[in-house]
């Protein structure tokens, strides 16, 4: 049986130990091992079956960490970390050779965040060592935002889950890099592009890579229930095209008629995206469990987190 508990010293003897602990943030939850042991790091690739072409991302307490992972923290990062350390923002940075090319998946960058969790901080602040920590889940299914998630995905082969109750943003770290000193976002994330902008001015999107991708989350298929899902403008319209279907409904607007389906559930009735973004993956686990025919997904408007969780959402549907 996987360990529940808020317990920080069980956590930090078993990180200590070269095994893994999944860990609370404000985005997900991730299974965390020490960067610097390859048994650890290669126990995270296994539990999740992850490809090893797939870099992880490192966690840290403080910046001054990043002169032990970095051999460079232009401008513009330091800009951003200024503003969004602690929280929700992944950092590529050419990588200090000390960190192991295990977590970077061979790449000669290195993605670093410091997450806005308090639990995850003082953890973070007892080890002796930074912590990578992909989020907790088999390779491209449905990302935990709560510890029972995690205990659902790997209960018995996983000593610890630290709980930190929900997580508050919902959906994954935005991943900034630079190319030619200019800033490319490679992961659409819990911070919009247009507050990274406001920032650093303006950024280019590139968020899809198959072969060896720069960051997280550029692959085509990921974030996945396990019941066939679609993401759709017009719901009415591809109801009716399904008739005697079993169908579970994601929204975000209840600018509609009722609709005669199985389940409904509101990611936000207000049009709140931050509410969506919180709300996404966790309405997406409930659905997953409801013995569907499909899932249908209402289409966001594609600005700010609109924009991310419809990365998410399209991921899904693959």
């Amino acid at each position: 049986m996987t360990l529940v508990s808020k317990d920080l010293l069980k956590a930090s003897e078993i990180l200590n130990r070269e095994e893994l602990v999944a860990i609370p943030t404000e985005t997900v939850y991730g299974l965390a091992g020490n960067i610097y042991s390859d048994t650890a790091i290669k126990k995270i690739f296994e539990m999740k079956k992850r490809p090893f072409f797939n870099p992880l991302i490192v966690h840290i307490h403080s910046v001054e960490q990043v002169k032990d992972l970095a051999v460079d923290f232009p401008e513009k990062a330091q800009q951003l970390a200024k503003v969004f350390w602690p929280g929700s923002l992944t950092l590529i940075l050419p990588k200090n050779d000390t960190v192991p090319d295990l977590i970077t998946a061979g790449n000669n960058t290195v993605g670093i965040r410091m997450p806005d969790h308090a639990l995850t901080l003082e953890l973070l602040k007892n080890l002796p060592f930074p912590l990578a920590a992909p989020s907790a889940n088999p390779f491209t299914y449905i990302s935990p935002t709560k510890a029972q998630h995690v205990k659902n995905y790997f209960d018995g082969k996983l000593e610890m889950v630290l709980d930190g109750g929900n997580c508050a943003n919902g959906i994954e770290s935005t991943i900034v890099g630079f190319e030619n000193d200019e800033p490319v976002v490679y992961r659409l994330g819990s911070i919009s592009t247009e507050e990274i902008e406001k920032v650093i001015g303006n950024v280019s999107v590139r968020n899809n890579k198959e072969q060896a991708p720069n960051a997280p989350g550029m692959l085509e298929k990921h974030y996945s229930p396990r019941t066939k899902t679609y993401l759709v403008q017009d719901i009415t319209d591809f109801i009716k095209q399904h008739p005697e279907k079993k169908i579970g409904l994601l929204l975000h607007s209840t600018n509609h008629k009722n609709f005669n389906v199985s389940n409904v559930i509101y990611l936000t009735k207000t049009g709140n995206l931050k509410e969506a973004a919180s709300n996404l993956y966790s309405a997406m686990h409930k659905m997953d469990q409801l013995d569907l025919d499909m899932i249908i997904a209402q289409r966001l408007p594609n600005y700010d987190l609109g924009q991310s969780i419809n990365d998410r959402l399209e991921r899904a549907t693959k």
